[in-house]
């Protein structure tokens, strides 16, 4: 088993009173140590087509990102799961399929309770920037984007499947987990393998802020653009759900 450690800088946000007796959100950064072979990485429904114009183009910029990180985690001995959901017709036969679905099943026995706190955005109408040639919502993906490289000798593929995923973190004494991927205010807080989820049962998360996104129509509340957007929901994240990080910021 590798040996090797990566150091985190972790940030998170706290309501504190200031000298002036006021309430104000305060922004931590610490440095923490964390075994790679304890740890894994999410990449969340990075597929090769969405219905919105516009995450098609991010997504394009994403994906080389994600890639690049994942390809210097796996190296150290991270474990590497691919979840592009609603997909899984495509890999039926990968072996990074295969040996997921062969994983012991653990069902999780730690229940915690996870907060449930409104969204700085409004994403309720599909959260598209674009005018789409497709239905919202429409399902037009099939597989993952062709810019993230599956290691089908020792990376996981997984859907929707939460629990799945848990008993392959708990089969490999994996305590933590990075997220990467779309969308920060949708998939990765709410999926069965979301960042709620995950607390719930245990699992101590950490989000990539420079590898992921959100989906977000600026015509909405708050009417910012989207890179504001997305820094609204990371702060978000950091004040009631877990710890951020920059993939770029990493050390080996």
């Amino acid at each position: 088993m590798t040996t090797a450690q990566l150091l985190l800088t972790l940030r998170t946000c706290k309501l504190e009173l200031n000298e002036q007796g006021q309430r104000t959100w305060v922004q931590y950064a610490i440095s923490r140590s964390v075994k790679a072979a304890k740890t894994a990485m999410l990449i969340s429904d990075m597929w090769d087509r969405h219905w919105s114009d516009g995450v098609n183009w991010r997504t394009a910029l994403l994906a080389p990102q994600i890639n690049a990180v994942a390809e210097l985690l796996r190296a150290a001995g991270v474990l590497i799961v691919h979840a592009p959901s609603e997909t899984m017709e495509s890999y039926r036969s990968s072996p990074a399929r295969v040996r997921l679905l062969y994983a012991h099943h653990c069902k999780p026995a730690i229940r915690r309770s996870v907060v449930e706190v409104p969204l700085p955005i409004d994403d309720s109408d599909g959260g598209s920037d674009t005018a789409e040639p497709v239905p919202v919502n429409a399902k037009v993906w099939s597989r993952q984007h062709a810019l993230i490289r599956i290691d089908d000798t020792q990376d996981l593929i997984a859907g929707d499947e939460g629990e799945l995923i848990y008993s392959a973190l708990k089969e490999r004494s994996i305590d933590t987990l990075l997220y990467s991927g779309v969308h920060a205010n949708m998939c990765l807080l709410n999926r069965s393998f979301g960042i709620k989820q995950m607390l719930a049962w245990g699992i101590n998360c950490v989000l990539f802020e420079d590898l992921s996104d959100v989906i977000y129509n600026p015509a909405r509340v708050p009417y910012v653009n989207h890179e504001e957007a997305h820094k609204l929901v990371i702060r978000f994240i950091e004040k009631f759900y877990c710890p951020t990080t920059l993939g770029a910021e990493l050390d080996l």
